[in-house]
């Protein structure tokens, strides 16, 4: 039996639009073959998220998003239905979050479990779940960096509002004069330090190896001395003072030592105070007698 090419041509695009469609959900992780359930949550935005984005438990995808409807005159304008594996159980608490797939800025669907799990209720077929929006990298980044770049912005503004202020009083062409200044005095005085350098380092440093000699001369003086020897002279001279001084018979020995001419001196320096005081009493009884003072000068 022969068939017309037209009908060769049809069967031919058929197998081609199915093997398609096939290929395109397989690229896109969805298996046809595999029932699903069917889950809603509503967001107030979508940021970036798009039909056919996945859905993921703990980072692992288990299907897809299978439409978008928005509708502006409520609130929230946007309900989101995806699609998971039937075989998967959610418990009751589990929120539908949406969160950013990657660094361009894409969407996606977190089922994000809660932490005491109830099994025997799970969520049925075609229940709204729970749902949150979790800023991605890019809205911490935009959020961060806008608020330092208000910051850098408004300090660049001071600057600028302060060296405009500078510049039309004439203050920074004065510092600038000044800073100049200071800088051609730094380069004067370090051509002056290196003259001086050059000039008076060769014979400081012909002063100082002379003072080195003189001490390394010292210092060989000292080593070649024969220390012990004076120390023993040393020592003996002591001990012969100490036994002139403890002996009897000679001058410092009696000096020290003779309790009976210690005796004799007090006494002797006693009798000198007695002496000194009757002849002041005598002088003073002499200038008493009327005809001395008759003859003594009238103050």
């Amino acid at each position: 039996m022969k068939y017309s090419r037209e009908l060769k041509v049809g069967v031919l695009a058929i197998i081609c639009l199915v093997i398609l469609y096939f290929g395109f959900n397989f690229l896109k992780g969805v298996n046809i073959f595999s029932p699903t359930k069917v889950y809603v949550g509503q967001f107030d935005r979508m940021n970036g998220l798009t039909a056919q984005s996945p859905v993921y438990i703990k980072g692992y995808q288990v299907g897809l998003v299978e439409a978008i409807q928005y509708d502006f005159s409520r609130t929230p304008a946007f309900t989101v239905v995806v699609s998971i594996d039937k075989q998967i159980a959610l418990p009751r608490g589990t929120q539908m979050a949406l969160v950013s797939d990657g660094l361009l800025g894409g969407g996606a669907i977190e089922l994000q479990l809660p932490a005491l799990m109830n099994r025997a209720m799970p969520h049925q077929d075609g229940d709204t779940l729970m749902t949150q929006i979790v800023p991605g990298l890019m809205d911490n980044l935009q959020t961060g960096l806008l608020a330092q770049l208000d910051s850098v912005l408004t300090e660049a503004t001071n600057l600028l509002a302060t060296l405009n202020n500078e510049v039309e009083q004439g203050s920074l062409h004065a510092t600038l004069q000044n800073i100049e200044r200071i800088t051609k005095d730094l380069t004067v005085s370090s051509r002056d330090i290196r003259q001086l350098t050059h000039a008076q380092l060769p014979e400081l440093m012909h002063k100082v190896d002379n003072t080195v000699e003189g001490l390394q001369t010292i210092v060989t003086d000292v080593q070649s001395a024969d220390i012990q020897s004076i120390m023993l002279s040393l020592d003996s001279t002591i001990a012969v003072l100490n036994r002139a001084l403890q002996s009897e018979e000679g001058t410092l020995g009696l000096l020290l030592n003779d309790t009976q001419l210690h005796d004799n001196l007090n006494t002797t320096l006693r009798n000198l105070d007695a002496a000194v005081l009757n002849v002041d009493t005598i002088v003073q009884s002499i200038k008493a007698r009327p005809f001395v003072q008759k003859k003594l000068p009238k103050k």
